[in-house]
């Protein structure tokens, strides 16, 4: 359940001689100013979540909604503390799938909980990249905050480019002179970036918010590295919307694409019908039961039909040759 718990002071990590899961001594220890503690939890139980809710006093509605997951991508702020919600996203390129998880951070002025569900963007090497800067990390709790957003939207960007590969895979696919069925990709891959613009849309605000320094809890020092991140999230979302609209145009060319061979297909079998109703016309007037017909007594007759036969549909075929339907 707890994948790390670590007391920070001036931007270092400093030794607590404790077990992990002794998030109390790690608390007491956080004494000065700058000290302020990161506990990472993973998928925690609703026993263990309220055991670390009591700890750091976290209010009970928002410790409900990290314990329920599946929560719309907001912040929120409870007394002197932060509630900020994040969806992780990955990508499956096997089944075109925008596969979600989600990061609830608890920011306080000493501390910092963070509870993640599912095994998209793990947390453990942004903190060890983060321990690797120390005067960023001497923002305190900001700090951590920035680099979880960091990381997430750095994952947003990178789904991003697997689905703009998708998306030129079915363009060149829709163009291409082989026939396919690119219409069932075309709605898998637009429900996906539906499934991301939820993630992503609902997050503008926030980083918009953090860059600013309006937010109590995030220093103002800290704001430069928000509108960074905050540059990315509306880069992704206008990514989104690019692929969405080149998507629309893509099943609006398939779909035209089908009716242009469906009408090549039923030019084709008409002229295919009318030459063969070329020799059934002519069969079925030589086939009537009548005595007074032409040629009915001449011995080349027979064969004079099917000469005609022949040269009407040989002239047929070459009219509708040099027409295109054919």
């Amino acid at each position: 359940m707890i994948v790390d718990n670590a007391l920070y002071r001036d931007g270092v990590r400093v030794p607590v001689d404790c077990p992990r899961e002794d998030l109390g001594a790690v608390r007491d220890a956080a004494r000065g100013d700058g000290d302020f503690v990161w506990v990472g939890l993973h998928e925690p139980t609703a026993d263990e979540l309220d055991a670390v809710s009591s700890l750091f006093e976290l209010h009970p509605l928002a410790v409900e909604d990290a314990l329920k997951a599946h929560q719309r991508p907001k912040l929120e702020r409870y007394d002197d503390a932060l509630f900020l919600v994040l969806k992780t996203l990955w990508y499956v390129d096997e089944l075109d799938a925008v596969e979600t998880g989600e990061i609830n951070l608890f920011v306080g002025p000493n501390f910092v909980v963070s509870v993640r569900h599912g095994e998209g963007t793990e947390l453990h090497s942004a903190r060890l990249d983060l321990e690797g800067k120390t005067q960023v990390l001497g923002h305190g709790p900001s700090a951590v905050v920035y680099a979880i957003c960091d990381r997430v939207v750095d994952s947003y960007e990178s789904v991003a480019s697997s689905l703009e590969e998708d998306v030129d895979e079915v363009e060149a696919s829709v163009f291409s002179p082989a026939r396919s069925d690119d219409a069932p990709r075309i709605y898998v891959l637009k429900r996906e970036l539906a499934e991301m613009r939820r993630a992503v849309n609902p997050l503008k605000e926030p980083m918009k918010r953090f860059a600013s320094g309006v937010v109590p809890g995030i220093t103002a020092e800290a704001a430069p590295f928000f509108r960074d991140v905050a540059d990315h999230v509306v880069r992704v979302s206008e990514a989104i919307d690019s692929l969405d609209g080149l998507l629309s145009s893509a099943f609006d060319a398939a779909l035209a694409r089908i009716s242009v061979q469906q009408n090549e297909d039923m030019r084709k079998i008409s002229a295919w019908v009318a030459i063969a109703a070329v020799g059934t016309l002519i069969a079925g007037i030589y086939g009537m039961n009548f005595e007074n017909m032409p040629e009915l007594g001449w011995d080349y007759g027979y064969y004079l039909a099917l000469l005609l036969m022949l040269v009407a549909s040989v002239a047929l075929y070459r009219l509708f040759k040099r027409s295109g339907w054919l």
